[in-house]
């Protein structure tokens, strides 16, 4: 299975409409659907919060340009939200799910699946 399966499945589960997975450093992109789009510097904050939070909680992160205000952060996952959409980020041994979710969607639907795609790729050795 290629990793754009991965992130097809994202898209398919109908909470996301982009989606992307990189390498655990940020370093390397290893999936995108939807064209998920994110500068060097808006990776880096989100491979760095995953170390340190605090800096995500008092200042939000970035995600294509949008701050994104911090609903959650810890060594596993990183919640934003941008008015109606969200952002859901999870960190497994190998690599970063990104996956952003649009205006309606349910959070706590979306925040399911991505962990639960997380744990897989846990469980799998990534």
């Amino acid at each position: 299975m290629s990793w754009n399966a991965y992130t097809d499945n994202l898209l398919k589960s109908g909470y996301f409409d982009k989606a992307a997975i990189f390498s655990a450093d940020g370093a390397g992109v290893w999936a995108n659907s939807g064209n998920l789009t994110l500068q060097p510097g808006e990776i880096n904050a989100i491979v760095a919060g995953f170390n340190d939070a605090s800096q995500l909680h008092m200042s939000g992160f970035h995600v294509e340009g949008l701050k994104q205000f911090c609903i959650k952060a810890d060594a596993r996952s990183i919640y934003g939200k941008h008015e109606q959409q969200g952002v859901m980020c999870v960190k497994t041994k190998q690599a970063i799910i990104i996956a952003h979710s649009p205006e309606g969607v349910q959070a706590g639907g979306a925040a399911t699946v991505v962990e639960k795609m997380g744990d897989y790729l846990i469980g799998s050795g990534y």
